[in-house]
Formats: C-alpha cells, sequence, structure tokens
C-alpha cells in the first residue's frame, strides 16, 4: 500500500473483543497491546481514540491495518456477532488516518501460519506441520472463523490468503449420536451452521441439546465460560458431555476444512475457548474426529493439528504482512 507504514496501529475486533496494538517503526516489534470490550464503545473509532489517547497521546499513525470479524466488503462492514459497524471513511476522518487496510480476523491469523515457531503452537497429534503445501486455521470464540493460506506456485517463500465464510457451513454429523443433538437444535433454527453450536454463542445450545438426548437435568443455564470451565475439570457432568460433543464436532469440520482446501500443510486453532481447555482438547475426540474419513483416513493422519498458542496471533499476522509490504517497498 502507498504512503509510510509507520507508525502502525493494528487492531483486531471481534465479536466481544477488540485488541489493538502499536509498532513504532519497521524495526520495532509489536507492542502497547490493549483488550477492551465492544460493548463500551458505541463504534470501533471510538476504541481506538481511547486507546490511542490512553497509549500514544499526541502521536498519530501514519497506516491502520484492522482485522475484523465478518465477510470484508469495500463498502461499511458489519461485525458478524456484535453491534459495531466499520465505516472507513467514518474511522478515517474521526482517527485522521486516511491509510487503512482491512482483512477477515481469520485472515489475519492465517498470514503468519507459515511463519509461526514451534514454541508458537501445541499440537494434537503425532504430525508436524509441512510448509510446503496450504495451511488453515479455524477457531472458534464468539463465533467460527475459518482461513486458510495457500502457497504460490513457482514462487518460493510466498502465500496467498483464501478467505470466506466457513463457520457458517450446513453442521453435519458423523454419527447418530451427533444427528440426534442437530435434530433437537434444529427445532430452534431452520438452519443449522457449524457457528450454531461449535462457538461461544453456541455452547449453551450445544449443552441444551445434549442434556435432551442424554436425559440429563439442566439446573440452571451456564454461558460458554462457565461450560467451557466446568467441563474441562470435569467438574460437571452435563458440561464435561458438551465439551465432548463440542470437540469432536470442531474435528468433523477441521476434518473436511483440511479435505476441501488440501490443507496437508496443517490445521491450527484459534480463538477464544480451546486454549483455555487445556489437557481436556487432547483427551478429547477431537483427533479421532479429525481422521474419521473412511478411505481418506490415512491421508489425514498425516496432517499435523495444533492449537495456536502465541499471544495476539491476529495482530501478529497484520504486523507481518505490513512488515514484508514495507521490505517490497
Amino acid at each position: 500500500m502507498a504512503g509510510p507504514s509507520f507508525p502502525l496501529l493494528v487492531a483486531d475486533i471481534g465479536g466481544t473483543h477488540a485488541r489493538f496494538g502499536w509498532v513504532r517503526d519497521a524495526g520495532a516489534s509489536l507492542s502497547d497491546v490493549q483488550t477492551l470490550l465492544c460493548v463500551d464503545y458505541d463504534r470501533p473509532h471510538d476504541a481506538a481514540i481511547h486507546y490511542l489517547s490512553h497509549f500514544h497521546s499526541g502521536a498519530s499513525p501514519s497506516r491502520v491495518v484492522i482485522a475484523i470479524a465478518s465477510a470484508i466488503s469495500s463498502g461499511p462492514i458489519k461485525v458478524t456477532n456484535s453491534a459495531w459497524t466499520l465505516d472507513r471513511v467514518e474511522f478515517a476522518t474521526h482517527t485522521g488516518v486516511a491509510n487503512i487496510e482491512v482483512f477477515n480476523d481469520f485472515e489475519a491469523i492465517a498470514l503468519i501460519l507459515p511463519h509461526m515457531a514451534a514454541t508458537d503452537y501445541q499440537l494434537i497429534g503425532p504430525s508436524v506441520p509441512n510448509p510446503n503445501f496450504a495451511m488453515a486455521v479455524i477457531g472458534p470464540g464468539t463465533g467460527l472463523g475459518v482461513a486458510g493460506i495457500i502457497p504460490v506456485s513457482q514462487r518460493p517463500g510466498t502465500w496467498q490468503t483464501v478467505c470466506g465464510e466457513g463457520g457458517h457451513v450446513t453442521l453435519c454429523a458423523a454419527s447418530t449420536y451427533q444427528s440426534d443433538l442437530l435434530r433437537v437444535a434444529g427445532r430452534a433454527h431452520t438452519h443449522i451452521s457449524a457457528e450454531r453450536l461449535v462457538s461461544g454463542l453456541g455452547l449453551p445450545a450445544l449443552r441444551r441439546a445434549v442434556a435432551e438426548v442424554e436425559g440429563l437435568p439442566i439446573e440452571q443455564e451456564m454461558d460458554a465460560e462457565q461450560i467451557g470451565t466446568l467441563g474441562s475439570t470435569r467438574s460437571d457432568v452435563l458440561c464435561e458431555h458438551t465439551m465432548e460433543a463440542f470437540c469432536s464436532l470442531l474435528g468433523l469440520i477441521a476434518g473436511n476444512l483440511a479435505l476441501t482446501l488440501g490443507a496437508r500443510g496443517g490445521i491450527f486453532i484459534a480463538g477464544g475457548i480451546v486454549p483455555k481447555l487445556g489437557a481436556f482438547f487432547g483427551q478429547s475426540g477431537f483427533r479421532t474426529q479429525f481422521e474419521a474419513k473412511g478411505r481418506y483416513i490415512n491421508y489425514q493422519r498425516e496432517i499435523c493439528t495444533a492449537v495456536i498458542t502465541t499471544p495476539y496471533p491476529g495482530l501478529r499476522g497484520l504486523v507481518s504482512h505490513v512488515m514484508r509490504d514495507s521490505a517490497q517497498d
């Protein structure tokens, strides 16, 4: 993108949180990261102004790069699971920065997949990443994000991101039990997308479906954080079974993504839920379900699955994009 890149303001806007960070110059690293609650601000630029006034009063960024949880368009962009809408013109007017670039939030994470070190992720299963093939990232947070990155043929070291709305594909079942869960959930929605059950928004609905299918009582409603905590520590039977179902369904979806994209380089898990599950995730049915593709089970077994553990992968992806962009100028 034409024009100076530094100082650089990067932002990762999701359904619940907005994260901001700063890069002083081309030789500096990401710094001053702050996480804000979206509900505390009316519009994205209000949160950005708060961040700038708190950390960089008197300084103005030369460039802004934003990752946002939505399909990207040339006009105003409505965040899928938030009341926020990002309007580039409005954002530029209020922040005084005309040099604005926007990515999907999981596309931003995909940007760093080929460049991650082994310390940036935790392997789930025996296989390791293979940078000679396409890679993908999927992650349940407030919603369910999906993106990929593909090596460009005959241009070594060059990659192209692929971004759609994979969280909204129709959720399928690989067992009678999963079919029963979908049947119960289908009473409330005409379309059961992957995000309807495999996300922070979907966990309460998945818990209700598990309770009905298994005949377990629901003493009170719980939010996603409560379900995840009680389930991963095996402190509550219903929550534990809910999280088992959650991990298996995520494995099914991730396996489909690997086959569809040809992501033999690896499938990486991001988002706010899975990294908090600890050992529970590795012990769950995720990897078994990921591999369970009939005649292609051996194909799947060779594909790496890993949980991204490095902090702020979306912001890091945006920074890496700008650094490479600046190096080519």
